[in-house]
């Protein structure tokens, strides 16, 4: 029989975490909840057959991934026709005939399979959780059991789109820096690697006196020229190096502390950080879910484990009875105006709209962030590749023009 591995909330708002053995992934937030356990997140383990080592490593490929505008639109829709009075199985497979994404149409025909054989949405939504996240499917549980499910599928979709928004931005705002790295690196190493050598033979048959920046620039053209394989190797070995490391859980702490504290983007990461952590959670107190679960699903799409180490104390803390703006206030990774506005919105009870507040006001800095970082980083980036080129020209035509004037004497 399959193994779970889960993570949830106890009846007494603690958090748990354990394995268990069910049929599928329905029948195990069943049994989880039978036992008084809210699951946050259920994935498939090891199955404990004799055979299970022997195709372990064995996995098969995923399905490309639904766009963030398909699930948008998809929520909304599905809350309009629940609005207008149409039976959920009907809304689904109404869906299933309008939906254009093919990987989505699969999904939504098998919801509608499975709820109409009596699951609830929820249930059939955890089944595919590539396209809906541990936050969707807590939201859609705890609309279906307030009533207000088409509410919380509007909500959603308005989630779903802020955060493609902010995905966008981040992606617009590495373009450029990528493109020029790109450019420089190809520019240096077609100067290196062929316009170099060129000029350097010419001078040695000239017995040319070769001035200390030339030879510094020949002496790297021909380690490039020579070990080239060498090279590229080395740096794909230390991407690779350093992308396992970045993976692990001392490597993850460690480079996401890091980006807080590196100069000129420590502050756009900190407020992305920050922007997905006060929009999650304000969407999922808004739907109706419990603060001790909505406060786990947060911590996981913060992106920063630095920052999810602060919201995981406020989550245990706000089990012994403490606020959550206390102990944000005091890990110093959130600025005081935000703990200001928790402290305001759980003193009267307007939590959800206060975070909603907070996640506006960042996601308009970060819009402000970005841009102002891709305007710094232009003109850096251009004078950086025009700085390497123009070295490399003067370093190699210098020794000519010193040769040509003595030939003038």
């Amino acid at each position: 029989m399959p193994v779970f591995a889960y993570k949830g909330v106890t009846s007494g708002s603690r958090a748990t975490s354990g394995v268990i053995d069910a049929a599928n992934l329905t029948a195990a937030r069943s049994k989880l909840r039978s036992d008084g356990i809210f699951p946050t997140e259920i994935v498939l383990g090891r199955d404990r057959s004799p055979f299970s080592g022997l195709i372990s490593g064995f996995k098969l490929p995923e399905l490309r991934r639904v766009p963030d505008l398909e699930i948008a639109l998809f929520s909304n829709q599905l809350a309009t026709l629940l609005n207008a009075g149409v039976p959920l199985v009907e809304s689904l497979g109404a869906l299933t005939d309008q939906v254009e994404n093919a990987r989505l149409k699969q999904v939504i025909a098998r919801l509608r399979e499975v709820v109409n054989g009596g699951a609830s949405l929820a249930d059939a939504m955890s089944e595919h959780s590539a396209v809906f996240d541990s936050l969707y499917t807590s939201m859609v549980r705890a609309g279906e059991s307030s009533g207000a499910l088409n509410v919380v599928l509007h909500r959603l979709g308005d989630y779903v789109e802020n955060r493609m928004k902010l995905r966008n931005q981040i992606v617009n705002a590495m373009i450029y820096p990528i493109i020029m790295l790109t450019v420089s690196a190809m520019v240096t190493g077609l100067l290196m690697v062929m316009v170099v050598p060129t000029i350097t033979g010419l001078l040695i048959d000239m017995n040319a006196e070769l001035p200390l920046p030339t030879v510094i620039i020949i002496a790297v053209s021909d380690f490039m020229v020579a070990w080239w394989f060498w090279l590229a190797l080395s740096m794909l070995g230390g991407f690779l190096a350093f992308n396992r490391f970045i993976n692990t859980d001392r490597g993850r702490v460690s480079w996401d502390g890091f980006k807080l504290r590196m100069p000129i983007l420590s502050q756009a990461t900190r407020y992305i950080a920050i922007s997905r952590f006060a929009r999650t959670l304000a969407t999922l107190l808004a739907g109706g879910v419990n603060i001790v679960a909505a406060l786990e699903i947060a911590r996981a799409v913060a992106g920063n484990t630095v920052i999810a180490k602060a919201v995981a104390d406020a989550r245990d803390a706000i089990t012994q009875g403490t606020s959550i703006a206390s102990p944000l206030r005091a890990s110093g990774q959130f600025p005081p105006m935000v703990t200001h506005m928790i402290s305001v919105g759980e003193s009267s009870g307007t939590l959800d709209s206060m975070l909603a507040k907070v996640s506006d006001t960042y996601d308009e800095l970060v819009e402000t962030s970005l841009t102002r970082l891709t305007s710094l980083l232009g003109p850096v980036m251009l004078l950086f590749v025009a700085g390497i080129v123009v070295l490399i020209i003067l370093s190699t035509l210098l020794p000519l023009m010193n040769l040509t004037s003595s030939f003038g004497r």
